[in-house]
């Protein structure tokens, strides 16, 4: 059987993670796969959580399954913190949502319920986008396109271009949003142009969908998801797809929830009934561990209090850190202006060289980004920010 096979290439992220594993500079920068780090370079367990499991561990009787459906104080609560605890969609009956397993595995349900209820559907995802998404896409057996979002060369959203493009779509198809600190770009979508994609929405009845992976990373839990509750209080369907792995550092744990918006309660609960049969059909049960400290967690309301200054802290030291490495580059006398990165929001961020400088980067300096130049600003620290700078400054001097 497996004879005709021929191997595939590496995950390109999954690679650059292993090259630099395998470098042996002691100056070695990892600025590639997007995880958080301390100041140390290390991934942290948020106290926050570790106390919420520990409340786990000595609270939990059973091995048995959870309800397909999922931990409901996870559910409860999470749909609070993305919808907002007052927003009057909780009540409505028109709200449904299923964890599952991280965002990736929230998204892949909510792409295959698109293609039960329609199947020529086209998925429109951001250029640039995710590079999962697409995958995802692609095997979901859905058809998908590109609308206009960043301008590389000037650093800055197409945003006439995206509104031109959305504006000739219809109720066929599906466009893909960043709920904030978008991934690979770091360039958010202004208050003004989600009230305007709100408005297309309505008038053109193609469906948001919305991936929401960090929030909180970006200003702060409410101001991220702002342009998301605009645009859900307006539009009669849409979905949601919502990952923990960020800001509860949840990454191993795999914790996520797939929301999705109806029209009608009636319809809420068909949409339902068939994110659970995809999910049957997938992975059966959803794991219970992260999903259960994610419920411990914001049912109680000190554990919620730290966690929220955790996430603020991590959030502030990612806005410290693009501040420093565009002074540290500007000090440099570097020709191109790189203040953009200041403006943006989360993790990322394209420093807006070329792949060859990329690629010199990692050859002569032993730091290692994407090929598109994107870079995860939580790589970056104090003990190696004028490293950083300093190779930027000679590459493009170059």
């Amino acid at each position: 059987m497996f004879q005709q096979m021929t191997a595939l290439p590496p995950d390109p992220l999954l690679g650059i993670a292993a090259a630099y594993k395998a470098d042996s500079n002691p100056k070695k920068v990892d600025l590639g796969v997007g995880v958080y780090k301390t100041e140390d370079g290390k991934t942290p367990i948020l106290t926050s959580v570790q106390k919420s499991l520990q409340i786990l561990l000595d609270s939990e009787d059973s091995k048995s399954y959870i309800q397909p459906r999922g931990n409901q104080a996870f559910l409860d609560n999470m749909e609070q913190l993305v919808l907002g605890s007052s927003n009057p969609l909780l009540a409505s009956g028109r709200v449904e949502s299923v964890q599952a397993p991280g965002g990736t595995g929230s998204l892949k349900l909510g792409f295959q319920l698109i293609k039960r209820s329609n199947p020529n559907a086209k998925i429109w995802v951001s250029g640039p986008t995710w590079a999962n998404h697409v995958a995802l896409i692609k095997s979901s057996g859905l058809d998908h396109a590109e609308y206009p979002y960043y301008d590389k060369a000037n650093n800055q959203l197409k945003a006439d271009e995206m509104l031109e493009t959305l504006a000739q779509l219809g109720p066929n198809d599906v466009v893909l949003l960043h709920g904030c600190c978008h991934n690979p770009t770091g360039e958010d979508l202004t208050p003004e142009l989600w009230n305007k994609i709100t408005d297309l929405a309505v008038e053109k009845g193609f469906l948001p969908y919305i991936d929401i992976a960090y929030q909180g990373f970006g200003i702060d839990l409410d101001t991220d998801v702002a342009g998301v509750r605009h645009l859900l209080s307006k539009v009669p369907e849409a979905l949601i797809a919502t990952s923990c792995s960020k800001n509860f550092g949840l990454y191993r744990e795999r914790t996520g929830l797939i929301t999705t918006v109806s029209q009608t309660p009636e319809l809420a609960s068909v949409a339902l009934s068939h994110v659970l049969n995809i999910a049957r059909e997938i992975y059966s049960m959803p794991p219970s561990y992260g999903g259960a400290a994610v419920g411990i967690l914001l049912s109680n309301p000190e554990l919620t209090t730290e966690w929220k200054g955790e996430l603020a802290e991590m959030c502030g030291r990612m806005r410290n850190l693009r501040a420093m490495l565009v002074d540290k580059i500007h000090e440099r006398g570097v020709d191109e202006d790189f203040s953009f990165i200041n403006r943006q929001n989360g993790m990322f961020t394209f420093l807006g060289i070329t792949p060859e400088q990329v690629q010199a980067m990692r050859d002569e300096y032993a730091i290692y980004m994407a090929g598109s130049s994107r870079i995860n600003i939580a790589g970056i620290s104090s003990s190696n920010v004028d490293y950083i700078a300093d190779a930027v400054a000679a590459i493009l001097k170059k």
